[in-house]
């Protein structure tokens, strides 16, 4: 049984990101999202932990991330937080998606 540290940490930059956008804005939308998102994230990290061809949660949260901040990112042009975590799901999906495959 291989742990997915990787995925794991995926999910806790998830929820960081989220507490930080709490604490320095006072989004309780970015606590919200941030808490849900990351502990699907950990969930699907979870399970990749426990069987590592079931990449289907983890995988679906990352989608919607990549697509979520990617669009936010269009919109506002800010790298921090919108295009970060646009790019570290987009690195995600890409990594769940190739580990499938090989």
């Amino acid at each position: 049984m291989a742990i997915d540290w990787l995925g794991f940490g995926y999910a806790a930059a998830i929820i960081m990101g989220g507490l930080m956008g709490y604490k320095r804005k006072g989004s309780v939308m970015s606590l919200i999202a941030g808490l849900f998102f990351g502990c699907i994230s950990a969930y699907g990290a979870f399970k990749i932990s426990m069987e590592p061809s079931d990449v289907t949660v983890s995988l679906l949260a990352a989608s919607v991330l990549t697509l979520v901040m990617g669009i936010r990112f269009k919109k506002s042009g800010k790298l921090m937080p919108a295009g970060f975590m646009a790019g570290m799901s987009f690195l995600m999906v890409l990594r769940l998606l190739i580990n499938t495959l090989v």
